[in-house]
Formats: structure tokens, C-alpha cells, sequence
């Protein structure tokens, strides 16, 4: 892009400086008049748009201000507390700490603490000091089944594919992971070079089976067992559905479906690729156990667990039933919010299908605890994680770790253009055209993802001190306050009262699930 931008600029250059020299102002009118008439008069002949049809050449302004409507709102008019879907003040302070800069704010907040919804920590004037917390602390993902338990880091970098991604961000990506000791989900995209950079992997499992995908589109056990021994594959994720799209598959554009990830992903180069909405590898929650118990076992005894962004309730409960009968237990859950999601996506499901992060992380704690399982399962939070107090409230909400995918964009320079489903990123984060991917230095971009990474989980220690916390796995529900109206103020733990553990196991069941356990079954998706 940079070179063909050279190349026009020194045309310009000398077909101004010819015309000057041989015309004058003269020759300018000319070589500007004529195209005018020319493009008026095609504007007025088409048949495609009636605007250009009636006013020929001057309704032409309308698609540029169309065009730039985004970038004059973001860096002209919008707030610290505006943009969408991550604000300027969280951009900022993303880009800050990948920076390693002064990250912190001055003369108070900019953020309105009496509005409906505005959530904080409860500090303690027994606070510790930083040095007694805890400053990088570990989750030991494994259960009795697994044989290569994982110590985790509390935040690790969210599923996104080669594909959705270029190779220069996968690449600075994973090696931000391995200099911070965090691990890197490949998303549903399989396995590619740019993966295996030194950094610890969790091989996610879509519905396409990339990189384990026979020629029918089906699991290939062989091809499976290939990629789960490679040593950086620390955990296998089986993806049932996720935040920007549940129920739908994922989506590669055809601009960006390039030869290597074709042969990657082993499809048609150029094609739109949209994954099977379902696994046709099982159809029932003790199915989708047996699936896991089976990769487990192919894995040699490595974490396996499955992703999901939480819709009907009753099919959880379903598969946590199946949990109980089987005695299968994946040994962690990915819980995607339904206001998640880094790649293309139909409007329809970004905006109103799927549950929200919150809901479903506190349900799916409570479903595990309420069977009896919890302890013997990690839970994983993804959806809109950039800061120290997301972290913190999705731990205390029931997580054990957490994952971000944008977090991770913005320190690799992502500037929300949202032109990520284009192939026109022009940070060259989301794109396969190599001129754009030129922009984008692995040097520099995977350290700054390495010290985001590193400087958000310091600010996690730093809040476990104010709250005279040693570590995050003492957070609770009781932590984290939100105002529910002008008179109304109320915690986590009151606004999701958490379940007795063991209590979902025989009747009398708690009154506000009583209704999910009698329908839900072990043997269908669909209840009873």
C-alpha cells in the first residue's frame, strides 16, 4: 500500500509539474473541467441511484460524508465516555498501558457515579499493601482425568482465528504470549505457522474442525492427534457457540480467504467460508462429554473444556446433568458474552441474540455449584475485558480467569476503525492484503502486548490490596456494588444470590430453577 502510494504521489507530481510548465491556469481548468462534465453526465444517464440520477456530480458528497462520518464523529466530537463499541477513555487507557505510559487520570472522574448501572469495588480500610498481593497470579486448569495439567495466567488473549486476523498480528500476538507467559487461543481457524512462535496455545475446536477436518468436512481423529501433540498446545477448547454470533457459524470472508489459509483451514481459496451452525460430531449434552472424554484421551490426558455463549438455560442444565450421570467433567468452560465478538457478524446477532456476559457467567457458576461440580471446574470469562476492574468483577461474578480479544486488538494498534470484516484494516490487524499488513511491526506490537497484558494484571493486585485481598480467588460477589436506580443500591451477591452447593442434585429443588431441572435431560438439547 505504502509503495503504491509513492508511486501515484510522484505521478502527480510530475503531471502537475508538465501541465504548469505547458499550460498554466489554463491547462488546470481543463484537466479539472472536462472529468466534472464527464462523470455529471454519467451520474445523470445511470439508473442505480436516484440522487446522482437528479443532481448529477454534487450528490456524490453524501457517500464521502458518509464515508468519513466515523473518523470525524471518533476524533472530533465524541467524548472520553462516548464510542462504540469501546469507548475513548478505555481505548486510551489500553493503548497507555501497551505503551507503558503515564496511564493515570487526573482532576476526578469523567463518569457519571449516579447514573442507573454504575458499578464499583468495595475497598477496605484494612487494605494491604501491593507487595502482599499476589502480582501475577496462576490458575491450575486440570482435573482428575488430566494428566498435563495448565497453571494459567488470570488473563490470556481470547479466540481469534488466522483469518479474521493476519499473520503479523497472530504472530505478535503469540509472541506477546510467550514473553508474558500467558496463553493465546488460535481461535476456530486451526493451527498455522504464525501460531508457533513459542507461546502456549489453547487449540480451539469449532464446528469446521480446522486443522482436524477430513475432505468431507468431518473430524479427522488422525489429524487431531497430529496437532494436540505439539508442544505448545497446552489445552483444547471445543467451541459450541460464541458471543458475536451464537447459533450461527463462524463467518470468513471470501476477500480475506487467502491460498495459505485455505490450505490451513483445507477449503477454496477465495471462497466464503461459514462454518456448520452445530457439531455434527454429537447431538446430545452426554454426547458433546463423550466428544470431550475422547479428545482428552487423544490429547494425552491435556485440558480439554468447551466454549459457549449461554442461550436457552435448561440446555446447560442439561449438559451439567450430564456431567452427574456420566461422571465426564471438561476440565474448563469458556462463558462468551452475547455483547462479544472481533470478526464479521449479521447485525441481528451482534446486537440481540445471546446472553450477556454477566447473566451467563453468574448462571453457568451457579448451575456447577448447584450440581456439586464447581470446584472440579475452571471457568473462563470472555466479553469486553480491557481493564483491571473488568477482570476483578468477572472474578468476583464466578470466574477464575478471563480472556480478552480486543483488549489485545487495541494493543496491537487497532484504532476501531471497523472496517474488520473488509480486508481494509489499515492497522493491519484484520487483514490478508500484505501492503496493509506491512504496517504492522511484530517487534514493536508484541511487546506492547506483552506490557498491556503485564500492566492490567498489576492493576488487578493493585485493587485485591485496596480491598485487602491476597489473592484474586478470594474475591466474591459481595466485592462488587452497582446502583440499580436513584434509591437503589445493591450487590453482586444480592443481585445474583448464589445457590447452595450440591442443592440442583435432588428435590426440593430452589424455587427459581425448579422448572429448568424437572425438563432438562442428559439425553437432548430439547428437554424432556
Amino acid at each position: 500500500m505504502a509503495k503504491t502510494v509513492y508511486i501515484w504521489l510522484g505521478i502527480v507530481t510530475l503531471v502537475v509539474l508538465v501541465l504548469t510548465w505547458l499550460w498554466g491556469v489554463a491547462g488546470w481548468l481543463f484537466v479539472l473541467l472536462v472529468p466534472a462534465w464527464i462523470l455529471a453526465l454519467s451520474d445523470s444517464l445511470q439508473a442505480e441511484h436516484s440522487l446522482r440520477r437528479n443532481f448529477p456530480l454534487i450528490s456524490r458528497a453524501r457517500w464521502l460524508a458518509e464515508y468519513l462520518r466515523p473518523f470525524v464523529r471518533q476524533y472530533f466530537i465524541e467524548s472520553e465516555t462516548d464510542g462504540a463499541p469501546i469507548s475513548r477513555m478505555f481505548r486510551s487507557i489500553v493503548y497507555q498501558r501497551a505503551k507503558r505510559e503515564n496511564d493515570t487520570n487526573p482532576f476526578g472522574t469523567k463518569v457519571d457515579v449516579y447514573r442507573d448501572g454504575y458499578e464499583w469495588l468495595a475497598h477496605s480500610l484494612g487494605a494491604l499493601s501491593v507487595d502482599e498481593s499476589d502480582s501475577q497470579p496462576r490458575i491450575t486448569i486440570g482435573g482428575d482425568a488430566c494428566k498435563q495439567k495448565y497453571s494459567a495466567s488470570i488473563l490470556n488473549i481470547s479466540a481469534m482465528s488466522f483469518g479474521s486476523l493476519s499473520a503479523a498480528a497472530i504472530t505478535a500476538l503469540n509472541r506477546g504470549a510467550k514473553h508474558g507467559n500467558f496463553y493465546h487461543n488460535t481461535g476456530e481457524g486451526g493451527i498455522s505457522p504464525h501460531h508457533l512462535q513459542g507461546g502456549d496455545l489453547v487449540w480451539q475446536v469449532g464446528t469446521g474442525y480446522f486443522g482436524c477436518r477430513n475432505d468431507k468436512g468431518r473430524f479427522d481423529p488422525g489429524l487431531f492427534r497430529e496437532n494436540a501433540a505439539r508442544d505448545s498446545v497446552r489445552m483444547i477448547e471445543i467451541k459450541l457457540s460464541q458471543g458475536a454470533k451464537p447459533g450461527h457459524g463462524g463467518i470468513l470472508p471470501a476477500s480475506k480467504n487467502s491460498p495459505e489459509i485455505a490450505r490451513i483451514r483445507a477449503v477454496e481459496a477465495g471462497t466464503k467460508v461459514i462454518s456448520p451452525s452445530t457439531h455434527p460430531e454429537f447431538k446430545t449434552p452426554t454426547g458433546l462429554l463423550e466428544f470431550l472424554q475422547k479428545l482428552r484421551e487423544m490429547s494425552d490426558g491435556k485440558p480439554v473444556g468447551f466454549k459457549l455463549c449461554v442461550g436457552r438455560r435448561r440446555e446447560f442444565v442439561a449438559i451439567c446433568k450430564a456431567m452427574v450421570e456420566s461422571g465426564i467433567l471438561p476440565d474448563f468452560i469458556t462463558v462468551d458474552g452475547g455483547e462479544g465478538g472481533t470478526g464479521a457478524a449479521p447485525l441481528e446477532y451482534s446486537n440481540s441474540v445471546g446472553m450477556p456476559l454477566r447473566e451467563g457467567l453468574a448462571f453457568v457458576d451457579d448451575c456447577l455449584s448447584g450440581f456439586g461440580v464447581r470446584d472440579r471446574v475452571r471457568v473462563i470469562a470472555s466479553g469486553k475485558i480491557l481493564t483491571g476492574f473488568h477482570l476483578v468483577k468477572n472474578l468476583a461474578l464466578g470466574a477464575d480467569l478471563c480472556n480478552s480479544a480486543r483488549g489485545m486488538m487495541l494493543a496491537l494498534g487497532c484504532v476501531q476503525s471497523l472496517l474488520c470484516h473488509t480486508n481494509r484494516c489499515p492497522t493491519g490487524v484484520t487483514t490478508q492484503d500484505p501492503e496493509l499488513m506491512r504496517g504492522l511491526v511484530v517487534e514493536d506490537k508484541y511487546q506492547r502486548v506483552y506490557r498491556f497484558h503485564d500492566e492490567t494484571v498489576h492493576s488487578v493486585a493493585d485493587l485485591l490490596s485496596s480491598s485487602g485481598l491476597k489473592n484474586s480467588s478470594a474475591l466474591n460477589r459481595s466485592h462488587i456494588y452497582r446502583r440499580i436506580n436513584q434509591h437503589e443500591i445493591l450487590r453482586y451477591d444480592e443481585l445474583f444470590p448464589e445457590v447452595v452447593p450440591g442443592s440442583f442434585l435432588k428435590p426440593p429443588y430452589p424455587e427459581v430453577y425448579a422448572e429448568l431441572l424437572e425438563i432438562a435431560s442428559a439425553d437432548s438439547f430439547a428437554g424432556r
